[in-house]
């Protein structure tokens, strides 16, 4: 549906406006147009491009959606893919997954949002607050919207480390291990979304400001180099968080294999206690005539403390050991 649709003329807004007039302002000396919509159906996106010269191949892959993070140029327009993260509460800060198309002219600035309930309302209000910065026109809307997109990052990195170092402290908690494998690889696989919303938006922004870089984004090119250095930040972050899940991994498995070890040692430890008792029993258990003791009439009992007294011993030895 459509959010709103505004004219803007020399970094001042000018007027709310329906999408039939569009073409009279976008005529107009020192005017653009941005249009905002929200999960924008297929007859939305037709209009949009029959008003605006949309390129189709841009049009088909928002129409589609779920894209991979990009920036395209398109003769003298670009066209800006965005992944958005969202939370469905702090137990899980990568809960749904949205995206944003954004299409960019000379004289007008398409955002269309998908699967996404958080909207960019602080966006447009911090541009109308900076008219200077308005007048460079487009390529300061597509910088404020990417850099907005790419603050949301920061509190998903932020709640992923917490969870680490929470997942970090029960590591060495007797019994914990294998809950804590399971963790990791949940906080793993959250970690690889994020890394695919970053990384390639990070070789694409790139673009923005250094080399050619495309006549719509002139005059706002230090502004996209933030943009870079923000994801350059959480890039780094990235990596380093998902080095430390796989050492914690390693870890876990670890433990994980100590601990069957000391299972092993006590189930060793028992078998041995009641080997002993099997031996004794078995050896005056064969009744021959000619046996020892075997006519005594203290030998039952004679036998039965050997049997506890050294039963007795292995347990001490045993315990000492730190196998029981």
């Amino acid at each position: 549906m459509l959010i709103n649709c505004v004219v803007y003329e020399n970094g001042t807004k000018l007027a709310d406006i329906p999408v039939s007039e569009i073409s009279e302002h976008m005529s107009l000396p020192g005017c653009f147009v941005w249009v905002a919509l929200q999960d924008a159906t297929a007859e939305e996106l037709d209009e949009l491009q029959a008003e605006f010269g949309l390129h189709p191949l841009a049009v088909e892959d928002a129409r589609h959606g779920h894209q991979r993070p990009k920036v395209e140029e398109y003769a003298s327009s670009l066209f800006v893919v965005l992944h958005l993260l969202e939370s469905s509460g702090a137990a899980d800060p990568v809960s749904r997954l949205g995206e944003l198309n954004v299409f960019v002219g000379k004289n007008y600035v398409v955002s269309v949002r998908n699967r996404s309930q958080r909207g960019f309302v602080d966006v447009r209000a911090r541009c109308e607050q900076e008219p200077e910065l308005l007048r460079n026109g487009p390529g300061f809307v597509l910088y404020a919207l990417m850099d907005a997109v790419v603050d949301r990052y920061f509190p998903v990195i932020d709640a992923l480390e917490v969870e680490l170092e929470t997942i970090e402290q029960q590591i060495f908690t007797q019994g914990a291990a294998r809950a804590s494998i399971r963790r990791l690889y949940e906080l793993k696989q959250r970690l690889t979304v994020l890394k695919h919303a970053v990384a390639p938006l990070l070789e694409g922004t790139a673009k923005l400001h250094g080399g050619r870089v495309p006549q719509i984004c002139m005059g706002s090119q230090e502004y996209f180099r933030d943009v870079v250095d923000h994801l350059s930040r959480i890039n780094t972050s990235i990596d380093s968080i998902r080095d430390t899940i796989g050492t914690a991994i390693h870890v876990n498995l670890s433990m994980v294999t100590i601990e069957d070890g000391e299972v092993v040692k006590r189930l060793a430890a028992w078998a041995s206690l009641f080997a002993v008792c099997t031996a004794f029993a078995g050896i005056w258990g064969m009744n021959f005539d000619s046996m020892p003791e075997l006519k005594w009439r203290y030998g039952y009992a004679t036998a039965l403390a050997l049997i506890a007294s050294t039963c007795g011993y292995l347990y001490y030895r045993f315990r000492k050991a730190g196998w029981l």
